[in-house]
């Protein structure tokens, strides 16, 4: 298993796939990082040289935020919209969409499993 960027990359698959694994490289990205290495798109992973592998990591290390960078500067941008107090930043804070989706059906993803709010519906009075 060739390891780039810090990450164990399947073996078996082509490498244009496989560079996806790392978080912060997908699919358009890895088509470029092997263009500029001068790879075959289809080149399975283990077939990689360490020459080819050290083009690789250099190009990534140079070129682009991944792993646990991008998680990081990910996390500092979320807490400064909360810190700011912006409309997106109390929407983090609240655990619900960010991007203007409707709430009142669905988000079911964002806000977890349902909540049940007991005696909301159905409890009807007599009227003599």
């Amino acid at each position: 298993m060739p390891r780039i960027a810090g990450v164990d990359i399947p073996a078996d698959k082509p490498v244009r796939i496989s560079l996806r694994y790392v978080y912060g490289i997908g699919p358009v990205n890895a088509v470029e990082i092997l263009k500029e290495a001068n790879i075959d798109l289809q080149k399975r992973a283990r077939e990689l040289t360490e020459d080819e592998v050290a083009r690789i990591t250099n190009i990534i290390d140079r070129s682009f935020v991944v792993e646990g960078a991008l998680r990081r500067q990910i996390q500092l941008n979320i807490a400064r919209l909360k810190d700011i107090q912006s409309y997106r930043g109390s929407r983090h804070r609240r655990s619900l969409p960010t991007r203007g989706q409707r709430t009142r059906s669905n988000a079911r993803t964002r806000k977890g499993p349902r909540k049940t709010v007991a005696g909301k519906k159905g409890v009807k009075e007599l009227h003599g």
